[in-house]
């Protein structure tokens, strides 16, 4: 497996989950506001995703960080890319701990993997999966500089494809 690089910005360290992470990720992926990304998880949901999230950086190259809150050391929810065998193409996907919500921390995470994906991982202009009913996910999208593509079904669910824009240059780097 491909070491996962740590992002740093001014708040926050996208770094690779780990075990120690499973109680914080079952305290919030529980919640049923995660509905939209296929919840609310029980344990043995919480540590397939923990599991999926490493094994998919292992077989892709790229995946999900975890967010950590450099101030408190929580975690702050999760960040990255993803790119399953049925999926059209990458998508940039995110969801934040309900403690770190109306922040800003989805979209300074967000931001630094896009731009990493970009210039690091040669993901660049890639599409997020939104459910139509999912507002804040949709608003954050066009806040990052998405716009609305397409409807789409993703595994026989309504969805909306928003693409991102291409990285440029005189954003601000958020890793080394």
């Amino acid at each position: 497996m491909s070491a996962i690089p740590v992002i740093e910005t001014d708040r926050l360290r996208l770094r690779a989950p780990s075990e120690a992470d499973f109680a914080q990720m079952q305290e919030y992926l529980g919640q049923e506001r995660m509905v939209f990304i296929g919840g609310p998880f029980d344990a043995v949901g919480v540590w397939r995703t923990l599991l999926g999230m490493l094994g998919h950086w292992s077989l892709r190259g790229f995946g999900f960080w975890n967010i950590e809150h450099k101030e408190t050391g929580q975690l702050a929810g999760a960040v990255g890319f993803l790119h399953h065998f049925d999926w059209p193409e990458p998508e940039l996907g995110w969801n934040v701990h309900h403690d770190f919500e109306g922040q800003g921390i989805a979209f300074e995470a967000a931001s630094a993997a896009r731009a990493y994906g970009e210039e690091c991982l040669n993901l660049s202009q890639v599409i997020s999966f939104i459910d139509p009913q999912n507002t804040r996910s949709a608003e954050l999208a066009k806040r990052l500089g998405a716009t609305f593509e397409r409807e789409h079904s993703l595994r026989g669910k309504a969805c909306h494809i928003y693409r991102h824009p291409k990285h440029t240059p005189h954003q601000q780097k958020a890793f080394s």
